[in-house]
C-alpha cells in the first residue's frame, strides 16, 4: 500500500508538472512570427498616440508582464517590445487606466476588445474602422483564458 501511494504521488506530481509546463510553453510552440524591426517601425510611424509599457504595475509579476512602446495610429495598434507567453490574449480598449484584474473586470463589458494577440515579441492588430480613439486612454492585454492581467499602458 506504500509504494502504491507513493507511485500515485510521484506520477501524479510529474502529470502535474507536465500539464503546467505544456499550458505554459504551447502558445510560444505556436505562436506565429512576429513582425520584423522594419515592418513595426513603419507601421507606428504615424501614430496618433503612443504609451510605454512596464513591468512596474500592480497586476504584473513574473509570469505575467509586458513591456516596450504600443503606438495606435487610426488604423492599427503596433506593439515594439515583449509579452510574457501565455495563451489565448486579447486586446481590449478601456476608457480609464487599471492596472489590475480586480480594476478591469467591473469595466470589461464596457471595453472594445480589438483583437487577439498572438505573437510576443511584437505584434500589429488592424484596428476595426468605427473605433473612437478619443474614447477610450488605455490599451490593456489580457488573458481571457485564466482572467489575467497581463499589462496595460495609458495613451492619453
Amino acid at each position: 500500500m506504500g509504494k502504491f501511494l507513493l507511485l500515485l504521488i510521484t506520477h501524479g506530481g510529474a502529470l502535474a508538472i507536465g500539464f503546467a509546463a505544456g499550458i505554459y510553453f504551447l502558445p510560444i510552440l505556436t505562436a506565429p512570427p512576429s513582425p520584423d524591426a522594419a515592418m513595426l517601425e513603419a507601421s507606428a510611424e504615424d501614430a496618433m498616440f503612443s504609451a510605454v509599457l512596464t513591468r512596474e504595475l500592480r497586476g504584473s509579476d513574473r509570469l505575467h508582464w509586458g513591456e516596450g512602446e504600443i503606438s495606435l495610429t487610426s488604423t492599427q495598434i503596433v506593439h515594439q517590445g515583449a509579452l510574457a507567453p501565455g495563451p489565448d490574449y486579447k486586446l481590449y480598449l478601456v476608457s480609464e487606466f487599471v492596472e489590475h484584474e480586480d480594476e478591469f473586470e467591473p469595466l470589461k463589458a464596457s471595453a472594445l476588445q480589438i483583437g487577439d494577440v498572438k505573437s510576443f515579441d511584437g505584434f500589429i492588430l488592424d484596428m476595426p474602422a468605427d473605433v473612437d480613439l478619443e474614447a477610450y486612454n488605455t490599451v490593456l492585454i489580457w488573458c481571457e483564458a485564466f482572467s489575467e492581467f497581463i499589462t496595460s499602458a495609458q495613451y492619453r
